[in-house]
Parts: C-alpha cells; structure tokens; sequence
C-alpha cells in the first residue's frame, strides 16, 4: 500500500527497527499490563532512542487506558497510533516562491551529511526539470567546495563558488545574481558546518540570510537543518540552535540506514516543532526521500 519508499524505509531501518521489534514483543497477548510491564515498555522505548519527553507521554496513555488489561493487539495499536500522531500532520512539501527562484538554506555541522544532502537535493530537483544553482558559501573548507563542485558537475547543474576565505555572504549574493540572470527555478546554499555553539560562526548565517533576503524577495523560502541520525538525541539541541539563528523551516534527517537511533525523530519532532521534510536511507546520490509519517510507522513495525 505505501510502495516503494516503504520498502526503502523497511530496509534503511533494519537496526532501529530491530529495537522496535523488541517493543512489539511485549504485546504478544500473554501478558497484563502491570508496574512490571510498564517498566519494561519503558526501557525498550528508551532504548529506542525515544527520549524522555516522548516515552514519559506513551507510557502515560498506557497507563491510563490500558493498566490491568491484557497486553495484546489492542494495545499494539494504540502505541503505533500514538507514534504516528507524534509525527504530526505537517505540510511537508518544500515552499516555493510565487515567482523567481526559490531559494533554500542549509545548515548543519560537519559529518552531518549536509553536503551529500545538497548534493541530493540538487539531484532531485534536476531529475524533475529544474534548473538549479548551488551556492558554495562553505569557503572555510576548500574540501567541501571542491566536493559541491564535482557533484555539480555529476548532476548538469551550475555552481557558484569562489576562493578559501572569502566572505560567505558574497557567495551568497552572486549565486542568486547568477540565478535571476540565467532563470534558474532552485538555489540551495550551503553553508559551513559549523557548530550549533560558534557564534561567530552563527552571526555569519545571519549575514548569509539577509543577503539572501535582499536579492531575492522572502529568500530564504526554506531553512533546512541536516541531522545525523546516527547522533540520535544529541542531534536535538543542534536543531533547537540553528532554529533560534535561521528560523528553520524543516529538517532533513541523514543516515537513517546506520543507526539503531532512528526513534530519536520522535523527540525531534516534540522539541523543534518543525516537520522533518526529507530522509536519507543510503548513499546513493537517489536515497532522499521525502518523509511519509505513515511509512516511517509502518516500516518499524511491519
């Protein structure tokens, strides 16, 4: 029913999934939800990469609805629902400008993925028509420009990049030149991985973000931060930091495929707010997905 991105999934998930077997274990129907049941539902959620907030308000349900009673189907469903109303029913398609070219913002720290995501994204867009310009704005790391400007060259598409050490927000300004001039529909800008704690670092997204705002009317039209899901709840204060300086838009949830910490999106969820829009579930430059709530559920107890 849910195609092949559920397959993707099922597959990109096999270590998280392996925990989520383990809950589902619980509900095989010989059982009473007792305090002992109840402790046992806890530590699996836990290690699960849940996080408190969200193992604390499913255990809470179970506790209220279903204390005393036989731990079985009944039960199962209700824990694959209330995860999936922890997701929310946000509008996760990417905005786009009502004219001109839509511009989007990437952040995250180094190791994240965020440049493979880019490189993605460009992909992505590409494959579907779209005439796309990256702007290389991470100047402070040669490897990084250089590393954009061979997948920019993989996919047919035009980079923007200039010298180590120049200003990012100059990078910045001439790609989105560059893009009204050729009349191109996409611009995604990398930025440099700096960490969430830089603030110097920080006060040049800002920069990065005004330029962008100046050449393009309500650019930036996306802010996506890239998580390494492999992070599992360390990715969450990252996202809470970059939210505060860009204001961000979404989130991209990278090496979904590596971890056993893929319930850690669950907290992510409960903290930022904000959607997670696209996954990565391999290396590959077509293993982006954009995000089904219904298939990542499916997929971990399926």
């Amino acid at each position: 029913m849910l195609g092949a991105l559920w397959r993707k999934l099922k597959a990109g998930l096999a270590r998280t999934r392996d925990l989520f077997a383990g809950i589902a274990g619980l509900f095989t129907g010989k059982g009473r939800v007792d305090e002992n049941f109840i402790k046992e539902l806890e530590r699996r959620l836990l290690a699960a990469d849940l996080g408190a907030g969200p193992t604390a308000e499913l255990v809470d349900q179970v506790k209220r609805d279903f204390r005393d009673r036989e731990a079985g189907e009944d039960l199962k469903s209700m824990v694959r629902e209330k995860l999936r109303q922890m997701l929310g029913d946000d509008d996760r398609s990417l905005r786009i400008a009502a004219s001109g070219p839509t511009v989007i913002l990437v952040a995250g720290v180094n190791g994240s993925g965020k440049t493979t995501t880019i490189a993605k994204l460009a992909s992505l867009f590409h494959r579907n028509g779209k005439k796309v310009v990256v702007a290389a704005c991470d100047t402070f790391r040669a490897a990084a420009v250089e590393q954009l400007g061979i997948w920019a060259d993989r996919i047919g598409c035009d980079i923007v990049r200039a010298q180590h050490g120049t200003d990012p927000a100059s990078v910045a300004h001439d790609a989105c030149e560059k893009a009204k001039a050729r009349g191109a529909d996409i611009v995604i800008v990398d930025t440099a991985g700096r960490l969430h704690t830089q603030t110097h670092l920080m006060k040049e997204l800002e920069k990065i973000q005004r330029v962008l705002g100046k050449q393009i009317p309500g650019a930036p039209h996306e802010a996506l931060m890239v998580l390494d899901a492999t992070n599992g709840q360390n990715a969450i204060a990252q996202a809470e930091q970059f939210g505060k300086v860009i204001g961000g838009t979404g989130i991209v949830l990278t090496k979904l495929d590596g971890t056993a910490k893929g319930g850690a999106i669950f907290s992510i969820k409960a903290r930022t707010g904000l959607p997670v829009k696209y996954v990565g579930v391999g290396e590959t430059i077509e293993d982006l997905e954009p995000f089904d709530a219904d298939a990542f559920v499916a997929a971990l107890f399926d």
